[in-house]
């Protein structure tokens, strides 16, 4: 590691100016950092490690000073003294990462520890691709208890804040925070109806979008490719993201089509953000299907254009090349009108299934059919099934599945989302290698597992995670930054802290500076390496060391420390309760 030793408000500045060449508007700049008393006592120091400090700033040799949950020196703190020092001479610090894709909703119930994630120096959760959880009225609650698969529990609560309180008072370790989805807004009012909304309706859903910004949603959250979200046109989505802009929330989505309509989707997105004046973001940003593969490049020049227009526009992404979902996305959004239970009854009927599987053969129209976009059933992975009779076939192919079925692949489709009564998670390969790279080299991408935090052990071990769960950040830092060099460490960290702490207002988080929150990560830029496959996937990441989460050990020589820190992390249009 190159070392340097520079002052403090030196490096603060040449990082806010990469930041502003990067696109992106400076943080607010941190206090000045001061040389503390040699008596002075802190809780933490972290020693001699080299700082990134997530400004994009090339990292420099510093010592982290902490009391209580907050940074409160940067610098030589040499003759500082400490209750607590940890040696960081030849590692990397830097702010925790965070995951702008997180399905650690149910997980995190189940085991606090978000071990997976921790393991990789993931210390902010962020939910609510479409589905949030919260606000919920009883039809969403019964639905949400009969979905229930391995990890069951009661639901207690009713809003969004209520749920992420709930996590906070059990004890998580990684902090959480959410967007409020717009399929669970458009389900509250409208059930799973295929149908626009009344003004009327309109107007209910807005407010409680508003009430979700008040309990400290970061803005909407959309997966337009699902029933029932598919329903909802671009006036319904830009009148709810009017109503989180209200309160400075933004927008991020699973586009429409990442696939055949690529292109019109992004337009969509960016025609989104133009009209409300909102932050907008493309949940895991890629071009699904061999014949797309070109439109890649376009989408991000699309991007591009739309942020030297002066619009807040991103894209996060996971470092795979395969995603993962399940076998309703191999069909019509039409035929899954009114639910799970509606859905399965239709399939039940022959004319029905005549059609669903003469429509798993070709393009979806208007819909996207990822079964074809996959392109043959080899490259499709059953991975996780409700039954403990299906359980067995959980990491197999659809094409070996059919074969020992003596079934096409598109009526084993059939067969096997009625046997299990689930949608039957899938790992669909539909991405290139070269198409990753590109998209996880633009300063504006951000990372999103779009998974669970796992543990290696019990219930867990029940379905086959997508590797990305165990592996996602750890292969970005490790394979693409180090080894492919798509970016900079010092530009890797920061796309994982302070770019998405700054682009959804995330107050005092992504940095490390004087008054921000001591989310700190420990690791070896050398060593960090993703072992998870898709065969096996439940392998944790290596190089990360030590993760602290407000100031508190959560990871400590690679070990799991059993604390449960973390907290509720707010949006910005947030009401404190009296």
């Amino acid at each position: 590691m190159q070392r340097h030793r520079l002052a403090g408000s030196a490096w603060i500045a040449a990082g806010l100016s990469l930041l502003a060449l990067a696109g992106c508007a400076a943080p607010p700049r941190p206090a000045p950092e001061s040389t503390p008393s040699p008596v002075r006592a802190y809780d933490l120091v972290v020693r001699g490690g080299m700082l990134y400090d997530g400004t994009g700033a090339p990292g420099r040799i510093a010592d982290v000073g902490v009391r209580g949950d907050r940074v409160v020196a940067v610098g030589d703190l040499s003759n500082a003294k400490a209750l607590n020092n940890v040696d960081a001479h030849g590692l990397a610090v830097a702010p925790g990462f965070i995951n702008m894709l997180s399905w650690a909703t149910d997980t995190l119930i189940e085991d606090g520890r978000g071990l997976s994630d921790i393991r990789q120096g993931v210390t902010l959760e962020v939910f609510g691709e479409g589905w949030s959880y919260g606000p919920l009225n009883e039809a969403l609650k019964q639905e949400m208890k009969s979905q229930q698969g391995d990890i069951r529990y009661d639901i207690t609560w009713t809003s969004l804040g209520d749920y992420l309180g709930f996590l906070e008072h059990k004890g998580v370790s990684p902090n959480v925070a959410s967007f409020v989805g717009a399929t669970t807004v458009r389900q509250y009012v409208l059930g799973s109806a295929n149908r626009a909304p009344d003004a009327a309706e309109l107007a209910r859903m807005q407010d409680l979008v508003r009430e979700a910004m008040h309990e400290g949603a970061l803005g909407v959250g959309s997966s337009l490719i699902y029933a029932p979200a598919a329903y909802a046109k671009t006036d319904e989505l830009t009148a709810l993201v009017r109503a989180a802009a209200d309160s400075g929330g933004g927008y991020i989505s699973h586009m429409r089509s990442e696939g055949d309509r690529l292109l019109e989707s992004v337009d969509e997105l960016v025609g989104i953000a133009r009209a409300t004046g909102a932050r907008a973001e493309a949940y895991h940003l890629k071009a699904a299907g061999a014949a797309n593969w070109p439109k890649m490049a376009q989408a991000i020049a699309r991007i591009d254009a739309a942020r030297a227009e002066g619009l807040s526009v991103g894209a996060n992404m996971y470092a795979y090349t395969a995603g993962g979902t399940g076998l309703y996305a191999c069909m019509d959004p039409a035929i899954q009108e009114g639910g799970l239970d509606a859905w399965i009854e239709r399939l039940k009927k022959p004319a029905v299934r005549t059609r669903v599987v003469r429509e798993m053969k070709q393009p979806g129209k208007g819909w996207e059919n990822l079964c074809f976009l996959a392109g043959s059933p080899d490259r499709i992975v059953l991975s996780g099934f409700d039954t403990e009779k299906l359980k067995p076939l959980s990491g197999r192919t659809l094409a070996d599945i059919a074969k020992e079925r003596h079934r096409s692949p598109e009526d084993t489709i059939v067969d096997l989302v009625i046997e299990d009564h689930s949608r039957i998670d899938t790992v669909f390969f539909l991405m290139s290698e070269d198409n990753v790279k590109l998209g996880l080299s633009q300063p504006w991408v951000a990372l999103g597992s779009d998974e669970g935090a796992y543990a290696p052990e019990g219930v867990f071990l029940k379905r086959k995670a997508h590797p990305r769960a165990y592996g996602n950040v750890a292969r970005f830092l490790g394979h693409y930054v180090r080894d492919e060099r798509v970016a900079t460490l010092a530009d890797g960290v920061r796309r994982l802290t302070s770019m998405p702490a700054q682009a959804w207002k995330l107050k005092d988080r992504g940095l490390v500076a004087n008054g921000y929150f001591a989310d700190l990560v420990v690791f070896d830029s050398a060593k960090v390496t993703d072992h998870a496959t898709f065969n096996e996937p439940a392998q944790l990441a290596d190089g990360v060391r030590d993760v602290f989460v407000n100031g508190i050990a959560v990871l400590r020589n690679g070990e799991h420390t059993g604390a449960t820190p973390g907290r509720v992390v707010r949006g910005p249009g947030w009401h404190a309760s009296p």
